[in-house]
């Protein structure tokens, strides 16, 4: 077998003020394997920034040109596109990975025809390539469908005859392995792909950080009094995430909890969606107890000091197919509420490291926040559960090990 020395990791984008659970995932690996002597260089779009190279938390960073392709896109469109990702066509990062010297296998965090480069430039090297599902792939709502389409509905696509060269549409079929971040969607592969090697590999948390921050820096800079309470919410603002829902539950949670205070961290990724949920935190006269942060960069020490300042942490999802903000406030010690839904049950106890509501259901959510508010002993009992789950499977060091050894497989069988 071919020793393993170095790996590209494909994605759309990666800007510090744009970070989510892709970018996470990618650079926590990334640097948990170089520690055990494998190289990783991240190549992506210039989404947010100008070609070039940098390093970027540690990681080589190589930003190519790109386009979106289709006629008569709006300025606007391509500002959604870029805030969501969008499905971009970069030849430049199609040439770069055909130069790339040394590359023992590629890593692909996206589909479409960026994957498909990918799989062709693979191919034509002669090297494994792998793909992770990090965005759920089968499991997304019909409604999300749907607002991520919406950009492109009556344009015409001149970027198809390039994706069909590439084989965008085998890309999953092609891989020599795919790693799922959820048990449900890994199942859902599995059964459209039967033959194909589909690996469950969660993510992780870095636990030592989320563990021992300070909550006094977060309270200091945002003006919070010892005596208020607050509800966190960290997620991207977007409709998939429901932001929307919360609010709302936390409208019926704060007639009988007043010291407590909702913060919604998170980049803005649907500028429209943002724009209802300030309207709704306005109609129910909540100015004073909502207070919404757009965007902590990933390095920013506010973000686990947030966490360390929060009573309890709220996660009111219609999709997601893992939840990296769970691990963080598990690792924080904070007590959960979230949706059933994604990923999320797969590693995750009702009642016994976590409450879980239906998506969608307010009332459950407002009564989930209201238990934890009223009894310090289920808040002490699901963090004290949550921790030590965490801690014992939730690692980045545990989630590299199991990446890595993917790697090897495929290259034994290659």
């Amino acid at each position: 077998m071919a020793e393993l020395k170095k790996t590209v990791h494909v994605m759309r984008r990666a800007f510090p003020d744009k970070w989510g659970g892709t970018e996470s995932v990618v650079f926590n690996v990334a640097r948990e394997l170089a520690r055990q002597g494998v190289e990783s260089v991240v190549f992506c779009t210039a989404m947010f920034s100008a070609p070039g190279d940098e390093v970027l938390d540690g990681i080589p960073v190589k930003r190519f040109r790109y386009v979106f392709p289709w006629f008569g896109l709006s300025a606007e469109a391509k500002g959604q596109l870029r805030l969501k990702g969008g499905s971009p066509l970069s030849l430049p990062l199609f040439f770069g990975l055909l130069r790339e010297k040394n590359l023992s296998l590629i890593h692909v965090h996206v589909q479409h025809r960026l994957g498909g480069m990918v799989r062709t430039a693979a191919r034509l090297k002669g090297i494994p390539y792998v793909v992770s599902i990090h965005g759920g792939c089968f499991t997304v709502p019909a409604e999300q469908n749907r607002q991520m389409m919406a950009p492109f509905k009556g344009k015409l696509e001149w970027g198809r005859a390039f994706g069909l060269l590439l084989g965008a549409r085998r890309v999953l079929k092609d891989a020599d392995a795919i790693i799922c971040v959820g048990e449900n969607e890994r199942a859902e592969v599995q059964r459209r792909f039967p033959g194909k090697s589909v690996l469950y590999v969660p993510n992780g948390v870095d636990i030592p950080r989320f563990a021992g921050a300070d909550a006094t820096l977060f309270r200091e800079a945002f003006g919070f009094q010892s005596t208020e309470k607050i509800v966190l919410c960290v997620a991207r603002i977007d409709y998939q995430k429901n932001q929307l829902g919360l609010v709302r539950a936390f409208a019926r949670f704060a007639q009988h909890h007043p010291d407590h205070r909702l913060v919604l961290i998170g980049p803005v990724t649907v500028e429209a969606y943002r724009d209802e949920v300030v309207a709704e935190v306005e109609r129910l006269d909540l100015a004073g107890r909502v207070k919404l942060i757009e965007g902590l960069s990933p390095g920013d020490p506010l973000l686990p000091s947030a966490y360390a300042a929060a009573e309890q942490f709220v996660l009111p999802s219609h999709h997601e197919p893992f939840g990296i903000a769970v691990l963080e406030a598990w690792a924080a010690g904070i007590p959960v509420t979230a949706c059933r839904v994604g990923g999320i049950p797969g590693f995750a106890e009702h009642e016994e490291n976590i409450l879980l509501a239906e998506p969608g259901d307010e009332p459950v959510l407002a009564d989930c926040m209201g238990r934890l508010a009223d009894d310090e002993a289920l808040r002490g009992r699901l963090s004290a559960n949550a921790f030590t789950e965490v801690s014992a499977k939730y690692s980045w060091s545990v989630a590299a090990d199991s990446i890595r050894s993917v790697y090897e497989s495929v290259m034994r069988n290659k």
